[in-house]
């Protein structure tokens, strides 16, 4: 008996089409688990995203090591996209997550990365170059005193003006002077400290006046303590001088010459600040370098001892004894104050002289960022930032328990690496005019303006952001 093929395959075309559409589909379905399998060698819950790898590719011309001593040379790569020096330390794989890197926790449903950027470090970084420059100028913001104003006082060389600070974790934004004023409408700030707050508080406004001009509302009968509003915003941003963050009696002119030893209540915190304090939304405190100075201390009204005082008999305390307990009487009255704002205690920031002090024929003459190791800081600078440092981590701890937010602007270790950021001998104007071998007392210790203390405002917003 003869099949009739042509008339089985007809009847089936006709009457089965589901039965040959189910086998389709099993072939397909096989096929497509096989494509899986042969190119990846098992499930994986983490997902590469292109941020990741860009962090982990930028190249750190300079960095930070305090434990390093210093190179034989300053060496700036001028390609960013170069391969980093040798000494840069980056993982091998980068599936592998970085040590000190952002945490990305999984979104188990949608296997969706997200970036904590409250777990980057922004304080370990490093100065990058910035073609864009800085934000203002010297003829564009007039708020600038005289001894900071490096380019009206004929400084030759603008390269220290390309630089920007970058953590090596995470972007940190530019400082945006129109998203700040809008945070801090209806708000107050205060830079409570020396001069360095007030060379500090120069870069803020100039930075903010681009948006709507600062108006002075105060100064003190020195000009040491100002007070500027910003009308649209009724924003309110002030300087307070008070050096000790105590009451101190000083005997010093404007150029730091002094008559008579300096008496400081180390039991008395300052009224110039504490009368203020509650009407503050947010504060940035900092002092050290004047405890150096010679001073005589007292505590109840009494003398207790001094520091450097040898044609006095009286004890010597040394001045980390008095700032310790200046500190604490500090970190004490915050954290019991029950205030409900943002409180920042900034770090000492180091000088840079070199061949000397500013007395001695001490200058700065470098023209970029330096490499890691490169400058350590003084044995006095030193001693001053570990007991900020202890005293501090002893505090933080007592304020989280009280509610009060109190932050570390821990900007000693970059600031380290910008000796060429300070007006050396342009604190004067035109001082070479006359004479081009002509000896000058140079300023290594505050900043040029603008110039690296612009970065620190960077630093600041993205900690106000963060809250």
């Amino acid at each position: 008996m003869k099949l009739n093929w042509k008339g089985w395959w007809r009847c089936f075309w006709k009457h089965d089409h589901l039965l040959v559409k189910l086998g389709v589909s099993i072939i397909l379905v096989g096929f497509s688990f096989r494509l899986l399998f042969s190119q990846s060698p098992g499930f994986s819950n983490v997902v590469e995203t292109p941020n990741l790898e860009k962090s982990t590719s930028q190249e750190p011309p300079v960095s930070v090591d305090f434990s390093r001593r210093p190179p034989d040379s300053v060496e700036l790569p001028e390609d960013r996209n170069q391969k980093p020096p040798a000494s840069a330390d980056f993982p091998e794989d980068r599936d592998q997550k970085p040590t000190g890197s952002v945490d990305f926790p999984i979104d188990k449903d949608q296997m969706i990365m997200i970036p904590q950027r409250e777990m980057c470090d922004l304080f370990t970084g490093d100065w990058i170059p910035n073609p864009a420059g800085p934000m203002y100028t010297n003829d564009s913001c007039h708020l600038i005193e005289s001894h900071q104003n490096c380019l009206m006082n004929g400084r030759p060389d603008t390269g220290y003006l390309y630089w920007r600070w970058n953590p090596r974790d995470c972007e940190l934004p530019q400082f945006d002077s129109k998203k700040f004023l809008e945070l801090m409408r209806n708000k107050t700030w205060a830079l409570i400290g020396d001069s360095i707050s007030r060379n500090h508080v120069q870069s803020l406004l100039c930075m903010l006046s681009k948006v709507e001009p600062a108006v002075e509302v105060y100064h003190d009968a020195e000009y040491r303590s100002k007070r500027w509003h910003f009308p649209l915003y009724n924003f309110t941003i002030s300087v307070i001088w008070s050096p000790f963050l105590a009451k101190a009696a000083i005997f010093e002119n404007y150029d730091g010459v002094s008559t008579s030893e300096i008496e400081l209540h180390l039991d008395k915190l300052d009224r110039t600040w504490t009368d203020q304090y509650h009407g503050l939304d947010y504060m940035i405190f900092s002092s050290g370098e004047w405890f150096i100075k010679t001073a005589i201390y007292y505590e109840n009204n009494t003398i207790l001892g001094c520091h450097y005082c040898p044609k006095r008999n009286l004890t010597e305390l040394g001045f980390n004894f008095a700032y310790r307990k200046i500190l604490q009487n500090m970190f004490d009255f915050i954290i019991t104050s029950n205030h409900k704002g943002m409180v920042f205690y900034r770090t000492t920031t180091p000088d840079h002289f070199e061949n000397g002090e500013w007395f001695s024929g001490g200058s700065c003459q470098r023209t970029t960022p330096v490499k890691e190791g490169e400058f350590e800081l003084n044995e006095l600078t030193r001693i001053l930032r570990d007991v900020e440092l202890e005293e501090f981590e002893k505090a933080v701890a007592n304020a989280s328990q009280n509610n009060v937010n109190l932050k570390l602007l821990d900007l000693m270790p970059l600031s380290l690496l910008r000796p060429d950021g300070h007006p050396g001998p342009y604190r004067h104007f035109y001082p070479f005019a006359k004479d081009k071998n002509a000896k000058v007392i140079s300023d290594c210790l505050h900043w040029c303006l603008p110039g690296p203390i612009d970065s620190w405002n960077d630093l600041i917003m993205e900690m106000v952001v963060r809250g």
